[in-house]
């Protein structure tokens, strides 16, 4: 049997210690179309909708990779969650997860499994009932009080 395709995941399985953003929402340039003078913006190819990417950050202390690129079909440019008081990365839900495993050239005529991540948008995680928004803001509350 020969599994092709994208898999489709739940970004708590992906990362269960939880994933921020690191950097800005940006358009994938096609570099295909594009010329040095007329940069133009990658399509998704099954749905046609533009093309944005995303840098994201593991929170696993113990990630070999800690840094990934997450490319988001969607026809306005997505806006990450709220930046939280204190914390210098976003934490953010990927929604819509998707995972496809290819070869990577590494070097020396050596190959290892590489992962593209696709998401269908992004948003504030939660954890119970509460956003991680809400939660920060109620335990620093706590702490002010006491």
């Amino acid at each position: 049997m020969s599994v092709q395709g994208p898999f489709k995941v739940e970004c708590g399985e992906v990362f269960p210690h939880g994933v921020g953003v690191v950097g800005a929402v940006a358009p994938l340039i096609d570099f295909d179309r594009s010329t040095p003078e007329n940069r133009v913006q990658a399509r998704d190819k099954d749905t046609g909708l533009p093309v944005w990417t995303v840098d994201v950050m593991d929170f696993d202390p113990e990630a070999r990779e800690r840094t990934f690129k997450v490319k988001i079909a969607a026809e306005v440019q997505p806006v990450p969650p709220d930046a939280i008081d204190g914390v210098p990365v976003r934490p953010v839900q990927l929604d819509g997860l998707t995972v496809t495993p290819y070869q990577k050239e590494v070097g020396n005529g050596r190959q290892r499994i590489a992962y593209s991540l696709r998401a269908a948008g992004m948003s504030t995680p939660r954890y119970g009932s509460k956003s991680v928004s809400a939660v920060s803001t109620s335990s620093q509350g706590a702490s002010k009080a006491a």
